[in-house]
This record gives C-alpha cells, sequence and structure tokens, in this order.
C-alpha cells in the first residue's frame, strides 16, 4: 500500500511540473510575475459587505480548495487574514476559465471581481478577470486530515501555517506580547539598546556557548549566553535604565522548554534594588495578560493561573524546610548538608558546597510545588555569582527567581558591583570550570574594569520571552511559539549540510593572507644526518581535553589520544595564544618519544609542534593543526 501512495503522489507532482511545462509554452508562464494590486482582504470584505452596493475588488491568496459544476466553479482562496469564497463562471471569464479548470491546490492566483453573498449567505467573489500568480508544485496535506504530526509541521512551518490557520493565530499573538513588553518599559522609562551578539567571552549566565570562528581577526568567537555584562557596561557609563530583547544562543539539550536559541530581555535600574525588579515582574506579567487576555486570571494547560500582583514571597531555606523537611539554618557546615543529602537520596560530588546542596535540594523536592505565581529569594552565593550578597547572611545573595505553573520565568538580582568580590567569584568560577564544569562563568577582565571604574547600585532582571508566550498562548511546548525551531537535519538535510561544509573548508583554505609583517628566523646552516632526524616519533594526536594548569600563566594540560589506547599527558607554554575550550576535538602533531619531563608537579611525555614567527616585533605561535581524517597515531614522514 505504502509503494501505491508513493506512486500516485509522484505521479501528481509530475502532472503538476507538466502543467507548468505547457503553461509555459503557452507563454503563460506564472512565474513572471511580480506584482498584483490588492485592494481587499477577505475578513474586510466580510465585514463591510454591504447588500446594496455591488463592490468591485482585487484579491489575491492561494487556493484552498476547487468544486466544479459543468459551465461554473467555486474557489475557497486563502489570504493573510482568512479565507473567502470565489465564483468563477465560463460565460463571464470566457478562455480564462479554462485556466480555472488548470488550477491546482495549493496555487496561488488573483481575482478582480464583483462581492455579493449567495443564496446560501455566504459573501462570496464573482471573479470577472483571473490570473495565476505562482504554480504550486507540491502537494498539501488532505484537507480533513491536515498536517497533523508535530516533528513535520515544525520542520516545514509554511505548510503548517497554511494548512492549519489557527497556528498563525499563536504568532500574531506572539507579536502583540512582545509590542506590549516594549511598551510596559518604554513608558517607565527605560530605554532600549542593543549589545554584541558575537565576543570573545560568553558571560552573564552558567551555560556552554557555542562557537565559530573570524576568519580576518583569526581568533574564535562565542556566540552570546546572556547581554547582562554589556547591559551593566551602559549602567557604568551613565544609562540608568536600559533593557535589551534579543537573541540568547546556549549550547545545551532541548525540550519542550528549551530551545538552543531563544529570545530573552534583560534590563537594569541604576539606584534599584532586587524587590523592586520583583514588582516590575509582577506588573509586567499582570500588564501583558491583560492587554492581550484581557485578564491576568488565565488557563494554562487546565490549570487555572492567576498573574495579578503582589505574588507569593518565599525563601529558598524556609521553601526547602517546607517540602524537603530540612531546615538549612540549622545545618551550618559543608560536611552537615552532604550527610543530609545523602538522607535525602540525592547524589551530590564529594566535595559539594552547602551552597550547592540548597540549590540542588531546592530544585529536587519544591519546585514541583511552585503553581501559582512565586519569587523564590535567597539563592546561595555558589550559584548566583553576579548577584550582591545578603548583608544578614553573607552565604547568600539579593535574588529571586520568579517560578508560574512550576518553571522559572525570570532571574534577577541586586547587581554585585564590588569589583574585588567579583574577581574573587569569577576565579571560582573558573576553577570550577577547570574541574570539568563546562557550564562555569568564565572569567571576564574587561567587566572587572569596569567594575573598577564604578556600578552603582543596579537592579537587574531577566525573563525569558519565549517561556512567558508558551504560557499566555496556552501552547504545550516552546516549539509552538518559534516560527523556526532548531531541528536534527535528516535525510537530504544532512547531506547537503555535509557537502556546504566541505565547500567551506575548501574555500577557507584558499584564503588570502597577508604575510608583509611576517618576519621568520634565518634556516638552520648546520645539517644534521638523517638518522638522526628520524629517531624522533612524530605522530598525530587528538585533544581529548584541554584544561589550565593551576598557579600557571602559561601552561595548558593536554589530555591525548595517541592511538596506543592510552591516555597522554603533555603541558605545552600556549596559553597566551589559545583558550582550552577551542583546542578539545583538534588533531595536532606531537614528538612522543621524548623521557617525561615535571612541569607544575605534572609529568608531561612528549611535545606538541608550533610554528613561531615575530610579527610587528611581537612573537606569533600557531599549533600545528591538521585534518581530523587523520587518525590518532599516525605516523608522520
Amino acid at each position: 500500500m505504502k509503494n501505491s501512495n508513493e506512486a500516485n503522489l509522484n505521479e501528481m507532482l509530475l502532472m503538476r511540473r507538466q502543467k507548468l511545462e505547457e503553461l509555459r509554452q503557452e507563454g503563460k508562464d506564472p512565474f513572471i510575475h511580480e506584482t498584483y494590486d490588492v485592494d481587499a482582504y477577505s475578513k474586510d470584505i466580510k465585514d463591510e459587505f454591504n447588500e446594496a452596493d455591488e463592490r468591485e475588488v482585487l484579491i489575491a491568496g492561494r487556493v484552498m480548495s476547487k468544486r466544479r459544476h459543468g459551465k461554473i466553479c467555486f474557489l475557497d482562496v486563502r489570504d493573510s487574514k482568512g479565507n473567502i469564497q470565489v465564483f468563477a463562471r465560463k460565460d463571464v471569464l470566457e478562455e480564462k476559465y479554462e485556466d480555472v479548470k488548470g488550477l491546482d491546490i495549493g496555487d496561488i492566483i488573483g481575482v478582480k471581481g464583483i462581492v455579493f453573498q449567495t443564496e446560501a449567505g455566504e459573501i462570496t467573489v464573482r471573479a470577472t478577470d483571473l490570473v495565476l500568480l505562482s504554480k504550486s508544485l507540491q502537494i498539501l496535506p488532505e484537507k480533513f486530515h491536515g498536517l497533523k504530526d508535530p516533528d513535520l509541521r515544525y520542520r516545514q512551518r509554511y505548510v503548517d501555517l497554511i494548512v492549519n490557520p489557527e497556528v498563525k493565530e499563536v504568532f500574531l499573538k506572539r507579536t502583540q506580547i512582545i509590542k506590549k513588553i516594549r511598551e510596559f518599559l518604554d513608558d517607565r522609562g527605560f530605554l532600549e539598546v542593543e549589545t554584541p551578539i558575537l565576543g570573545t567571552v560568553a558571560g552573564g549566565a552558567n551555560a556552554r556557548p557555542f562557537y565559530t570562528h573570524h576568519n580576518t581577526l583569526d581568533i574564535d568567537m562565542q556566540l552570546r549566553i546572556a547581554n547582562e555584562l554589556f547591559l551593566k557596561r551602559l549602567i557604568v557609563g551613565g544609562f540608568d535604565k536600559v533593557y535589551e530583547m534579543g537573541k540568547m544562543f546556549r549550547n545545551e539539550g532541548m525540550d519542550t522548554r528549551h530551545n538552543p536559541e531563544f529570545t530573552n530581555i534583560e534590563l537594569y535600574q541604576a539606584y534599584a534594588d532586587y524587590h523592586e525588579m520583583m514588582r516590575i515582574t509582577e506588573q509586567l506579567f499582570e500588564y501583558v495578560a491583560t492587554e492581550v487576555l484581557g485578564s491576568p486570571e488565565i488557563e494554562y494547560q487546565g490549570t487555572k493561573l492567576n498573574l495579578k500582583a503582589p505574588w507569593k514571597r518565599i525563601t529558598m531555606i524556609d521553601a526547602v524546610k517546607e517540602y524537603a523537611g530540612v531546615d538549612f539554618n540549622e545545618v551550618d557546615t559543608d560536611e552537615k548538608a552532604r550527610e543530609v543529602a545523602k538522607e535525602k537520596g540525592l547524589e551530590i560530588e564529594e566535595n559539594a558546597t552547602w551552597g550547592k546542596i540548597l540549590s540542588e535540594m531546592f530544585e529536587e523536592f519544591c519546585e514541583e510545588h511552585l503553581v501559582q505565581p512565586t519569587f523564590v529569594i535567597g539563592h546561595p552565593v555558589e550559584v548566583s555569582p553576579l548577584a550582591k550578597r545578603d548583608p544578614k547572611d553573607p552565604r547568600l545573595t539579593q535574588r529571586f527567581e520568579a517560578f508560574i505553573n512550576r518553571w522559572e520565568f525570570a532571574n534577577a538580582f541586586s547587581e554585585l558591583n564590588d569589583p574585588i568580590d567579583q574577581r574573587q567569584r569569577f576565579e571560582a568560577q573558573v576553577a570550577e570550570k577547570a574541574a570539568g564544569d563546562d557550564e562555569a562563568h568564565p572569567m571576564d577582565s574587561d567587566f572587572i574594569n569596569a567594575l573598577e571604574v564604578g556600578l552603582p547600585p543596579t537592579g537587574g532582571l531577566g525573563i525569558g520571552v519565549d517561556r512567558m508566550i508558551v504560557l499566555l498562548t496556552d501552547q504545550p511546548s516552546i516549539r509552538d511559539v518559534l516560527l523556526f525551531p532548531t531541528m536534527k537535519p535528516l535525510g537530504n538535510e544532512v547531506a547537503e549540510m555535509q557537502k556546504n561544509k566541505s565547500l567551506d573548508d575548501a574555500n577557507s583554505s584558499n584564503e588570502k593572507i597577508d604575510f608583509s609583517k611576517v618576519k621568520v628566523e634565518p634556516l638552520f646552516k648546520d645539517m644534521v644526518d638523517f638518522d638522526t632526524f628520524s629517531k624522533s616519533d612524530f605522530r598525530a594526536v587528538k585533544v581529548k581535553e584541554c584544561e589550565e594548569v593551576p598557579k600557571s600563566n602559561k601552561l595548558l594540560k593536554f589530555t591525548l589520544d595517541d592511538g596506543s589506547g592510552e591516555d597522554r599527558v603533555i603541558l605545552s607554554g600556549i596559553k597566551a595564544y589559545y583558550s582550552p575550550e577551542e583546542l578539545v576535538g583538534k588533531t595536532l602533531i606531537a614528538i612522543t618519544n621524548l623521557p617525561p619531563r615535571k612541569m607544575m608537579g605534572i609529568d608531561s611525555c612528549g611535545m606538541l609542534l608550533s610554528a613561531v614567527h615575530e610579527e610587528e616585533g611581537e612573537e606569533k605561535l600557531n599549533l600545528l593543526m591538521v585534518a581530523n581524517k587523520i587518525p590518532a597515531g599516525a605516523k608522520i614522514y
């Protein structure tokens, strides 16, 4: 049966292409049309219908159905505002009626005609002229079954919008919500700004970034995971209220609440604290819900929610006490916290701290209970590297997260403006990254410099706009509010992606580079015999892990696959030229038969090869990298 259906589909697709060829041979190529003077839309025609006034209109849209009865034909045409019926008669259109007979579902047409009402009461356009503007060469899903497969709907959103018109309403509402967010902030004196998407440090959150390469500067760059640090620089510079709404990018998992690229808004207000950010958050949600939906009382997937301010407030310690039965006011050491966590069945790291365990217990036992809008305040310092400490309890910060329907929707701080404290926290985060935490916050020396210039007391707030839209449009998944969500490539897409990458790699290898400022050492005049040279064992090695060596300003530690089946560790003094993250996965060249050498107490078993030159009085170094298709352990001759 499947083969039969595929054969029928292929036959229909072939027929459409044959029709197009016939039209071209008759001088009726639909793709030569550049404009059509549309002056009316389906909804407006119906809303403004006056039976006593026959009105001529020019409409355009997609043919969604066709019913022929001899010398008359009814078409359902969909434009950007809805559907309208078109009535075509052979005695009116004459030879153009043959064009009507040849129309397929999905074709785009322009119609000139008179508006009237049929005996059945349907407002219709009686065609006096009709032109084919674009030929559809694909088959739309069958009317009554439609396009229901969610995966296919997300991949082919353009088809989804055509055959499931209610989907368009979600995205129209999305636009309304975004406009109302801006309206709320603009009316309160906030200035909308734009900050970089590409940077050398992706900070402002604990998340794994995406990497890309800037060819002209020959440096790896990162897509932003947040815009926080740039916006706070603007507060330093003298703007008192700023916000930015835009795309963020996090190289993380995907589910009903997460997409690798997402829309976020962050705002900062000088001389304010996290209490003011709470007031802004609850008022913003109430305002947008009321403006777009007519009421702050909403229903999400069967759950009634009331967004009206003020919202409930609870400390993280009190939440853990209420829902997990553990009072962290009485747990005063890391050791006790670890004991409590194990009693509760939590899997924790051996060196987990009091604050980390408090945060994990909250996530494990409390979030599921936070259905109605709730502010959770008092987060530990260890999980809040950018928030100001609570003067009453320096283990905690002046921070909140806003939860609705068990989800986090907003995150806000009284911003840390002590540059000494900030540097120490960044250093602690860097140590966590070196210990294997891919999401730990990187060091940002320029941001520290901005704090040293002076950041006034500031409140900052971030809100997940996509999640807010999911909530207010009652959609089950974030993919339902993104026009083109990220999807795993399938079939031909994979082959095309690989081909494009191969072409890009080939083009980049032909990149023109200016070597006019390069100075290299004179070549050695002394000869060595071939036997001496051949005693060095040059091998291709693949970088499994790379990290900074603690307390060293120069060294990076490489864990390498040399093809032997056992990891090889080599230390190299190239920290000034490369970040560890950009080297993981690369294929390098190393000498593997040198005796181990102690460096910072670590045995370095070999040497990575680099090319060194002088450029404008400065030494430049480039690791020798080769194609990844070369296997680990391949010998270099």
